[in-house]
């Protein structure tokens, strides 16, 4: 049905072994996958429900005249309710979007635009997504006023700081369940209930928690996700609103999803989402342990052989899948596609490290920019076996020793 939670010594499935599927691969060295954070293949069991809407029931769910178009439409309705049923909310509060990065978006931007006569205030974070923060970038060039709360050296908001920017016309305050490059968990629940007891709406981005610890939309009054996170389709996303909170549509055009999103469904790639959030709720738990288990050897693994290597945000609250490591001083040549062909990681989000420039969420932490530089994301999946991890450690330990990162540690010692 889905990914096989196995032993930690057990291989994995075979969609993942590329050279049994695909002959003309054998002898070619395939990168060991670690950037589960960034995108995840498609779960065979989505794989198998998306099929049949490419090609058999390929109808419009606007048609509401013929079969074809009433299949789709049920197809859509069955993936809303699944989605809605994973997050504990209502289906009729769901809206399928082209991914996370609209929702962020559709949300920050229709909230602005619905509720600026209470105000004009919007708090985030120092570390959010670059989606949320160019789009209150965005904003504020419009006349909003943004407040972008600091974190500590381990990514965390201050609650009560976060509590006193707090205004009579602040109309939303946004903050990520979980960073996308360090894993770090904000106290969703506790900034929640703060928020709201001030009669201010809150959001948050999902994307990077679902499926990898328990989740509930009834913690917020927007929330925000992708479906490729969690072994889903690329392409698309959700958003919730809460039954009161009423948006302008981001795009005009047809009445499609009750008028909040123009533009023909993605059955297909809906439908996928449906399945991923289903099974994504049904073994959060055992997915939860055992990466948390093939996690903590990595960072053991690696602490052991590189004395002057931290963890960033280790003393945080952090997803089970993620380690941001920061290498020892010198070790930034490590980082090289040619130094790490045997791993496929990040140095931090895929969707900002093209742009060259250190993280913004490492440099929020305090990391001076070699450190930033320096920093790799190890984000481990469903499919990652206990040999993978050891091999990975391997090849980045022995990539830093080549460099002569050991011997010239500057920071201090992982403890």
């Amino acid at each position: 049905m889905a990914f096989a939670t196995a032993d930690l010594d057990s291989a994995p499935p075979p969609l993942y072994v590329n050279a049994a599927t695909r002959p003309e691969l054998r002898g070619v060295r395939v990168p060991i996958y670690l950037d589960y954070n960034a995108t995840t293949p498609l779960d065979p069991y989505v794989l198998e429900r998306m099929l049949p809407y490419f090609t058999e029931h390929y109808g419009n769910p606007s048609s509401v005249q013929h079969a074809y178009g009433w299949a789709a439409e049920a197809a859509v309705n069955m993936a809303r309710t699944q989605v809605a049923s994973a997050l504990g909310v209502r289906a009729e509060c769901v809206t399928f979007t082209g991914g996370a990065s609209e929702s962020i978006n559709t949300a920050v931007k229709g909230i602005a635009s619905a509720y600026r006569r209470k105000g004009r205030h919007i708090v985030t974070v120092d570390t959010e997504h670059v989606a949320m923060i160019k789009t209150c970038q965005a904003l504020r060039r419009q006349g909003c006023r943004v407040t972008f709360l600091p974190v500590d050296c381990n990514g965390l908001v201050d609650l009560d700081e976060l509590e006193s920017v707090l205004s009579p016309d602040t109309i939303l305050v946004s903050v990520m369940w979980a960073n996308n490059e360090t894993g770090v968990l904000q106290p969703v629940k506790e900034i929640a209930a703060r928020v709201r007891a001030r009669g201010i709406l809150f959001m948050t981005d999902a994307t990077q928690a679902i499926g990898k610890i328990k989740v509930s939309a009834q913690d917020a009054d927007i929330m925000v996700a992708s479906a490729h996170k969690h072994y889903g389709p690329k392409g698309v996303g959700i958003l919730y609103l809460k039954e009161r909170i009423r948006v302008p549509p981001l795009l005009h055009g047809g009445g499609q999803e009750r008028g909040r999103r123009a533009g023909t469904l993605n059955v297909p790639g809906i439908v996928g989402m449906g399945a991923s959030f289903e099974v994504a709720c049904a073994s959060v738990t055992d997915d939860g342990l055992r990466m948390r288990r093939l996690r903590d050897l990595f960072e053991g693994i690696m602490c052991d052989a590189l004395p002057g290597l931290r963890i960033n945000g280790r003393d945080a609250p952090r997803l089970p899948n993620t380690s941001s490591l920061a290498l020892p001083a010198g070790a930034r040549e490590v980082l090289s596609p040619k130094a790490l062909g045997a791993v496929a990681l990040s140095r931090g989000s895929a969707c900002s490290s093209a742009g060259g420039a250190p993280s913004h969420v490492l440099r929020a932490m305090g990391l001076q920019k070699d450190e930033a530089e320096r920093t790799v994301r190890v984000s481990i999946g469903r499919p990652t076996t206990e040999e993978e991890v050891r091999q990975a450690a391997s090849a980045l330990i022995r990539a830093a020793e080549l460099a002569g990162a050991k011997a010239q540690a500057l920071i201090p010692d992982c403890q």
